[in-house]
């Protein structure tokens, strides 16, 4: 072998070497499989909203509510409705002076089937729903009470009351779509929901006083109305008469817009 052959020989060597000791300092390996990068992290999911308020106007009156998060398809709502209306009609020669009177307070489960979709069955904790009316007969003037008729004194002419009530709680179911406290970034938010509450047949009664006067050969026969069975006879007859015709709102319904902020 002569000396070029060596030269080239060690020249060889010493360029294999070299890259040997490059891959060992760098801390690779030709050999090794390339790393693969790491897998992105999932998404947080976006926490429960804590709180939501909202305005609403309804068959119950305009109301405020309140509600809270339980879980991601799950709320709990709070609700007031407030409403006053006042009206004097006639009716078989009484005249009354009404007022009516919506008051309610709620307390609705919402369980979400999808985004906005719900179904909440809740409890009317408190039903102030009422009418007064105050009633009055003009002296003279002939009215009918329970299909009887009747003349009020002009000397002591016929009034009283009229108060129809129901019972102080309900239960009661709605079906909406919306949500007070959307699952998102938005805040503000809209709902609307059909329901019915199960209040019960409302209970009427009548109170009258003064005198009533009966037509007779001899003239007019006047007397209190708390001595006359036939008159007290006939107010339990008008009650009754009212009362049924009452019947069909113990299943009272509900229409709902509800307009709200998302805290």
């Amino acid at each position: 072998m002569n000396r070029l052959t060596c030269l080239a020989l060690t020249l060889t060597c010493l360029s294999v070497c070299r890259g040997q000791q490059y891959r060992i300092d760098s801390g690779t390996d030709a050999s090794a499989p390339s790393p693969t990068s790491a897998p992105a992290p999932a998404p947080k999911s976006e926490s429960r909203p804590p709180f939501g308020v909202a305005v609403s106007i309804s068959t119950l009156g305009a109301g405020i509510q309140a509600a809270t998060a339980v879980s991601r398809t799950e709320n709990v709502r709070f609700g007031f409705n407030y409403f006053s209306f006042d009206r004097t009609f006639d009716k078989d020669g009484i005249s009354y002076d009404g007022t009516l009177h919506l008051r309610s307070g709620e307390i609705l489960f919402d369980q979400y089937f999808g985004k906005v979709f719900h179904i909440s069955p809740g409890m009317m904790f408190y039903d102030g729903n009422k009418g007064n009316a105050l009633a009055r007969v003009s002296g003279g003037q002939s009215f009918t009470l329970g299909g009887n008729s009747f003349i009020s004194d002009p000397a002591n002419p016929v009034n009283g009351t009229a108060n129809i009530a129901a019972r102080k709680y309900a239960p009661e179911i709605m079906l909406g779509f919306g949500n007070l406290l959307p699952r998102n970034r938005h805040h503000f938010t809209a709902n609307f929901e059909l329901g019915v509450v199960f209040k019960g047949s409302p209970s009427a009664a009548l109170a009258l006083t003064g005198n009533t006067c009966a037509v007779t050969p001899l003239g007019n026969s006047c007397g209190s109305v708390a001595n006359n069975p036939l008159v007290q006879s006939s107010i339990i007859s008008e009650q009754t008469k009212i009362n049924n015709s009452l019947s069909v709102f113990k299943y009272y319904p509900v229409i709902r817009l509800t307009l709200g902020y998302k805290f």
